[in-house]
């Protein structure tokens, strides 16, 4: 999916919400969103409002990623142990 697209879908979902604070929600990148959700979830976090695109690049959701912990205030790290030559998806909750 292209970048522009996922940007506006995660600002439109997130000031959407009862309570429009960035810092309220955490984004992440991986190859694996069923795994990584499950990961959260065993670590106590609550999924709920888990939702998840599919990226065009590696670099596409990098970039999306850095966008919102740096400019927004997400939570999330960039970072990870990503192939370019997998899908990767941008997932927040």
């Amino acid at each position: 999916m292209d970048k522009n697209a996922i940007r506006k879908a995660i600002m439109h979902r997130v000031e959407s919400s009862k309570e429009v604070r960035y810092s309220a929600w955490r984004i992440g990148l991986t190859h694996d969103p069923e795994e990584r959700k499950a990961q959260h979830e065993e670590e106590g976090r609550n999924i709920q409002y888990w939702q998840q695109w599919f990226a065009d690049s590696l670099s596409d959701a990098q970039e999306i990623e850095s966008f919102f912990i740096n400019e927004k205030g997400m939570k999330g790290g960039t970072g990870g142990d990503l192939s370019p030559n997998r899908t990767v998806y941008v997932y927040i909750f």
